[in-house]
């Protein structure tokens, strides 16, 4: 069972795949003038179809995973991040019916992928749950936040199409530098995949000693160079990479290593592009936005979140605190997850409110869209991976 999930989930990536180079033909292609003197391309609509059927492989390596392991599939960072990339897509697969934008395929389906693929860099091992996760709760509460977030994640894709077409990328200001840092990060999470393969490919291992907080004797391995080594870390691997830096007594994990290669290859992969086209990585993509109406992509924005709002709040701060309070007795612990789901429904509260009440719209409203996935993705990437706290079995 766990290796037809797996295939499962293979063969949806695939079908994702197939899906943007539809939606990317059906952008950049020509449009053929059907019997009534209307000009298609049907390339859309299929990439749609493939959105599709791959969204239903996804939901299958889901469900045969749930029937293998007992449990839902949502409580690991492997688990848990793939799961977020299947319900972007589901968000992708609603939305798709109702504007039929291939633009928005184009730019949410890459993002998909790239998820569903650094998610892979986790262990894939089924595992059992820890007793504070073993009740049913874990199903409400985790799964409702995926769906809130993935719709969530479509209103990134939204403002950023939205971004990219109204900004003038022949001229250098802080606007074309924000857009060029949203680039730079997704190119980090390009970067970061391609070095964990290389290494893995490789056989790269190195072995520390160190002490952990309970000041205990621990081993911790690295699967790339330690840059940032273990708090006072011994390194036992013969032949392998002494750490520029140690890293704090409150970080024990080698994720800290991670984030800095990924952000020092990123910036590398970000310029080795720049020299290759000469010009910003925005203004690249510009050409495909221009048939795009600037007001239809801020609609789009902003009723992805009017949907997806209401659904993380649900799922991530009602649920999670009615949890809270049978798991541990409270329902409030100033966690570091708590407290970033609770700046990320703050901060989009204030995004509904600086819309509806003070009439931020366009672009303002589009960076305000691209700053709150951001943060989604910080409080699972960097909170989860790097700060310790009762969620750190994520």
């Amino acid at each position: 069972m766990p290796e037809l999930s797996s295939n499962l989930l293979l063969v949806a990536f695939f079908l994702y795949l197939l899906s943007t180079i539809l939606f990317a033909v059906a952008v950049t292609g020509k449009k053929f003038r059907n019997r009534q003197g209307h000009f298609q391309n049907r390339s859309g609509f299929l990439g749609y179809v493939a959105s599709i059927i791959g969204f239903l492989f996804a939901m299958g390596y889901f469900i045969t995973r749930w029937i293998a392991a007992g449990h839902a599939p949502v409580s690991n960072m492997f688990e848990y991040t793939a799961f977020l990339a299947i319900m972007m897509s589901f968000a992708l697969v609603i939305i798709y019916t109702i504007y039929k934008s291939d633009i928005l395929g184009l730019f949410t389906m890459p993002v998909v992928m790239l998820i569903i693929v650094y998610a892979s860099m986790f262990p894939t091992e089924i595992q059992p749950l820890i007793p504070a996760l073993q009740s049913y709760w874990l199903e409400i509460h985790v799964i409702t936040t995926a769906i809130g977030q993935g719709i969530l994640a479509i209103s990134f894709a939204a403002g950023l199409i939205y971004l990219v077409r109204v900004i003038d990328f022949t001229k250098r200001n802080k606007r074309v530098r924000g857009v060029e840092f949203i680039l730079y990060t997704i190119l980090c999470f390009v970067a970061y995949i391609s070095l964990s393969i290389g290494f893995n490919v490789a056989g790269y291992e190195a072995e520390f000693q160190y002490i952990n907080e309970n000041g205990q004797e621990a081993m911790m391995e690295y699967p790339m160079p330690a840059v940032v080594g273990p708090n006072e870390g011994q390194l036992l691997t013969d032949q392998a990479m002494e750490p520029f830096l140690s890293a704090p007594s409150i970080i024990e994990s080698n994720d800290l290593n991670t984030v800095v290669w990924s952000m020092v290859s990123g910036l590398l992969l970000y310029w080795l592009i720049r020299l290759a086209i000469r010009k910003p990585i925005g203004a690249v993509l510009q050409p495909l936005t221009k048939s795009i109406s600037p007001q239809a992509a801020d609609e789009l924005s902003y009723r992805a979140i009017a949907i997806g709002f209401p659904i993380f709040t649900l799922g991530g701060l009602i649920f999670a605190m009615i949890w809270a309070q049978i798991a541990w007795t409270r329902f409030w612990a100033w966690d570091p997850k708590e407290v970033w789901a609770l700046i990320t429904f703050l901060f989009y509260a204030a995004y509904l409110h600086l819309r509806l009440s003070r009439g931020w719209h366009g672009e303002r409203s589009a960076w305000l869209c691209v700053i709150g996935f951001a943060i989604i993705m910080f409080n699972l990437i960097f909170v989860n991976l790097i700060i310790a706290g009762l969620h750190s079995y994520a």
